[in-house]
């Protein structure tokens, strides 16, 4: 069992899906206190940190906009004030517009919305957490990236171009962090059974089909189980590890 002993872990977009999942892992594995990122659904992140303080977490529920610079600045001193300390922070904020724009269709309105949210979103995220981390010589941050972001995905450019970027940043950072006493490290979730995918997954029964036919294990994740992997990369088993990215797919996109 992961123990995180009394850490404070703050996780971006944690009202529904891998968040949520993640707060409730990272308090039944000890952790002292979670933050719960939302953007929108108050009321589901009140009901997230509920759920971490019943496993015995300090739960501090924080809105904003994950792409706006001073909102995200907010987020990390209202966090850092709350509970003193910092030591795990998950980059997991992210939109997927569903359906599928030909990048001779594509909006230049969703480019930027998908930009907005998933890779400045995350750099944000990632600025903030290591201006901390690098004066405290020591924390972990997570990036959550997805197999759009290894192989591209036809109809879904901005997404997979958002993802890809995340790798990047990923690798960037763990070679420029490292000296300072950070890891970071990147998961690449397939399909996940959460709110952002159910319309995909749930509206035509022949697509879930072709969906499950493309997954070698034949089922599709639940968030929970992309929330264990991510406290893996958290966690003290994963100390020699940093600059990684962990493929949770099912088998659908085989890379190292």
């Amino acid at each position: 069992m992961f123990s995180f002993n009394e850490k404070v872990v703050l996780i971006s977009g944690a009202s529904r899906g891998i968040g949520a999942a993640a707060a409730t892992r990272f308090a039944e594995a000890g952790a002292g206190g979670v933050i719960i990122h939302y953007h929108q659904r108050k009321e589901a992140a009140l009901s997230v940190a509920a759920i971490a303080e019943r496993h015995g977490a300090k739960a501090l529920v924080i809105g904003g906009d994950i792409g706006c610079p001073t909102d995200v600045a907010r987020l990390f001193s209202e966090a850092l004030s709350h509970f003193g300390r910092l030591d795990v922070v998950v980059g997991n904020a992210g939109v997927w517009p569903p359906a599928e724009s030909p990048i001779t269709e594509l909006p230049s309105s969703q480019w930027s919305r998908t930009m907005h949210v998933n890779l400045d979103g995350v750099y944000h995220v990632c600025r903030e957490a290591a201006r901390i981390f690098v004066r405290q010589q020591s924390g972990v941050i997570v990036t959550v990236s997805s197999t759009a972001g290894q192989r591209g995905e036809a109809g879904h450019a901005d997404y997979a171009a958002s993802k890809g970027a995340v790798i990047s940043l990923t690798k960037s950072l763990a070679a420029e962090l490292g000296p300072h006493g950070v890891r970071v490290n990147c998961i690449a979730p397939g399909w996940v059974d959460t709110e952002m995918t159910a319309t995909a997954l749930n509206s035509n029964p022949l697509d879930r089909q072709k969906i499950l036919d493309s997954i070698p294990v034949r089922r599709i994740a639940t968030p929970e189980e992309i929330a264990g992997p991510i406290l893996f990369l958290a966690s003290d088993l994963a100390r020699h590890v940093t600059g990684e990215v962990l493929n949770v797919n099912g088998g659908s996109v085989l890379c190292g």
